[in-house]
């Protein structure tokens, strides 16, 4: 990714932000285009916004406008300064498209071909923000934004070269996309973490559950840690022996739930004899510094002495009954 500016911002304006301060994190906003050209005539638009892997805009590519995923998508931005805004990539949607189909000889591309797209801002920890801008061809870097130019990815060969050669002339763009990524993009990312920062900043404790997965193979246990419902995302979830991480752990991918929360799954495949003493270990800023400790085996424990327990009831029960019968 190509920097194309770092703005130092006094941290006393991140002060409203304590998960960004505690986690060191870079926050970003970013907008990602996806353009599938199928032929001349058939081509399919998809735009959306994004704080981190937090989508908070869509675009309808039928009416051409913009959605707001949340009431706070819009940041401090005056409804005029949003409509204005709307109306640009409007009209960028629309030149985009017809210039691609105008020059796609001249481009030396052939349908069926995707392009796309991602410009945004990073705020990192000290308030410095870094903005960028890069396209790319059919999932390669092809061009990106920088000092107020094109240039073009050694992945894009002599294909990009030709397209930001027959760019250069277009400063006026230039100049637009520049103020968009040094002006806009920065104002608007702080904006939204103030408005959005109830939101942002709250706090779900995950709930935590084990389970067995498919056999890997006779005489092995495929072990599953269950971590759903938290929020913020950053997540540790280890399998443990003792105070020692199983380093043969394996995570999947981060899944949204419907409410805006996440679930996770901890994987560890074991020898049936060696899974006795195991335990998940899971930490997330909302607990406290209290960690989640699951251990293996122990809720078949649990579930044997409730059983025992309630045999032992109706063990007893059919005695007395039998009793007073007998006495009856």
């Amino acid at each position: 990714m190509f920097s194309l500016s770092l703005l130092p911002l006094p941290f006393s304006s991140l002060s409203f932000l304590p998960f960004f301060t505690a986690s060191q994190e870079p926050i970003s906003f970013h907008l990602i285009q996806i353009s599938s050209f199928v032929n001349s005539t058939w081509i399919q638009y998809h735009g959306s916004g994004w704080l981190d892997d937090l989508q908070i805009h869509g675009w309808n590519s039928v009416t051409d406008t913009a959605i707001f995923l949340k009431p706070w998508s819009k940041g401090n931005f005056s409804d005029v300064e949003i409509s204005d805004l709307v109306e640009l990539f409007r009209v960028y949607t629309f030149a985009f498209i017809r210039e691609m189909r105008a020059h796609v000889h001249e481009f030396q591309l052939e349908y069926p071909f995707e392009i796309q797209g991602i410009a945004g801002c990073e705020l990192h920890p000290g308030g410095a923000i870094l903005s960028f801008l890069r396209g790319a061809l059919g999932g390669l870097d092809f061009v990106s934004f920088r000092n107020s130019s094109c240039v073009p990815a050694p992945e894009g060969g002599s294909r990009a070269q030709l397209v930001c050669t027959l760019l250069r002339p277009y400063g006026d763009i230039f100049h637009i996309v520049k103020k968009l990524l040094y002006e806009t993009c920065p104002r608007f990312l702080l904006g939204v973490l103030e408005v959005g920062k109830a939101d942002l900043q709250r706090q779900v404790k995950p709930e935590a559950w084990l389970s067995s997965g498919p056999s890997p193979g006779p005489g092995r246990l495929l072990l599953v840690c269950h971590v759903s419902g938290f929020y913020p995302k950053p997540v540790w979830v280890m399998w443990m022996r003792g105070d020692q991480e199983h380093q043969d752990t394996q995570r999947g991918d981060f899944l949204p739930n419907g409410d805006g929360t996440w679930h996770l799954q901890a994987t560890l495949d074991v020898a049936a004899g060696e899974a006795a003493g195991l335990a998940c270990r899971v930490k997330h800023s909302s607990l406290g510094g209290q960690d989640l400790i699951l251990h293996w085996g122990g809720s078949v424990s649990i579930a044997v002495i409730i059983l025992t327990v309630m045999v032992l009831c109706l063990v007893i029960a059919l005695g007395l009954a039998l009793w007073f019968w007998r006495h009856r």
